[in-house]
């Protein structure tokens, strides 16, 4: 995080629709409050390890002049639909005001370059301070408690008033001593930029094909590995066939990936397709409880996800950090395929 070098004005809020609120609000309608801005998107890893700190604190400073916002800036076509992000904010918990940034209108207002970044304003309307991606909770919740504190004072609510206790680390992976490791980069499937590898690569105009894995010498961290009919878009990529598999070589704390049951956002706003089971295995095995992601299910020695939403899946977790490799395996011709995300961090104890 880092303090703002000059006095720079917060930029006004461009159009947009609003949840969590019955009418538009405009950033200078809080002046004589501080105000901290988050632009995230829910599908993006960084940015739900960062939500539990914000919501905390929105709770924390609720009797303060103090005011939260969002903006959701989205990665994906589908995350664009009001109805896919009220969703989230329900399973999220989130209770403060968020704008839609569906054209980036406020993501290039604010020069914002990383989901997710927190914005902190003072309360006559400049920005103080600034981070991008997670961690730093400390040194924002500091900032925050500062900003609080200024703006009580120039309303004259500060005498005899104590500011919330901090927060502290919600996660072991938070607090001092965590161990990191290298992590696998974020992987994404589409024909725009994908990282598929096997060697038929993507058909133009997104047709389908029919692939077969590479044994496994010749698969590589560093990418993703089908089997069966798939058909790529620009954005993800769908099981065409009614069977197939996918195989992601990996080293990292946790694994994640953005699943749907379509890659149409249509189909998705009307909810026309049933929620879709994949079974996941790692190293050939089903997960057990102590590698099993949260979003991991088990029945009768299996393991497997089901997708009931468009959204980031945590898959694996991994207290070892060591190289692995998930398979999963899709039944339900549509099932889409958006990107893979890698944590890096655990508590010391689960290195044991």
């Amino acid at each position: 995080m880092f303090a703002a070098p000059a006095r720079i004005h917060a930029p006004e809020l461009a159009p947009g629709e609003w949840l969590n609120t019955p009418r538009p609000i405009r950033l200078d309608e809080w002046r004589g409050r501080a105000v901290l801005v988050d632009i995230w998107d829910f599908t993006c890893l960084n940015c739900l390890r960062t939500l539990p700190y914000l919501t905390a604190w929105h709770q924390a400073y609720r009797d303060w002049p103090v005011s939260f916002l969002g903006i959701h800036s989205p990665e994906f076509a589908f995350a664009k639909d009001r109805r896919q992000v009220e969703a989230a904010l329900q399973r999220l918990g989130i209770k403060y005001p968020v704008l839609l940034d569906n054209d980036y209108k406020n993501w290039d207002a604010f020069a914002n370059r990383y989901w997710p970044t927190t914005y902190l304003i003072d309360a006559q309307g400049y920005i103080r301070y600034q981070h991008a991606g997670e961690g730093a909770y400390d040194e924002i919740e500091a900032a925050l408690s500062s900003l609080a504190f200024e703006a009580a004072q120039l309303s004259g609510q500060a005498a005899g008033r104590h500011l919330p206790r901090p927060l502290g680390a919600l996660r072991g992976e938070d607090r001092p001593g965590a161990v990191c490791f290298r992590a696998t980069g974020e992987l994404h499937t589409g024909f725009d930029g994908g990282t598929l590898g096997n060697p038929e690569g993507y058909l133009p105009r997104g047709l389908p094909l029919i692939y077969r894995l590479p044994p496994q010498p010749e698969r590589r961290d560093g990418a993703f590995y089908v089997e069966g009919a798939w058909q790529a878009g620009s954005e993800s990529l769908s099981l065409a066939g009614e069977q197939g598999a996918l195989v992601l070589p990996y080293h990292a704390a946790t694994a994640n990936a953005v699943l749907a049951v379509s890659a149409d956002p249509v189909d998705l706003m009307l909810g026309l397709k049933p929620p879709a089971r994949l079974a996941v295995t790692q190293d050939g095995l089903p997960l057990e409880a102590l590698s099993a992601g949260g979003d991991v299910r088990t029945e009768a020695g299996r393991s497997f996800v089901i997708i009931d939403a468009p959204r980031m899946y945590e898959l694996a977790r991994n207290p070892d950090g060591r190289p692995h490799e998930l398979r999963l395996d899709l039944a339900a011709r549509g099932t889409a395929v958006f990107a893979f995300t890698f944590s890096t961090c655990v508590t010391p104890a689960a290195t044991g």
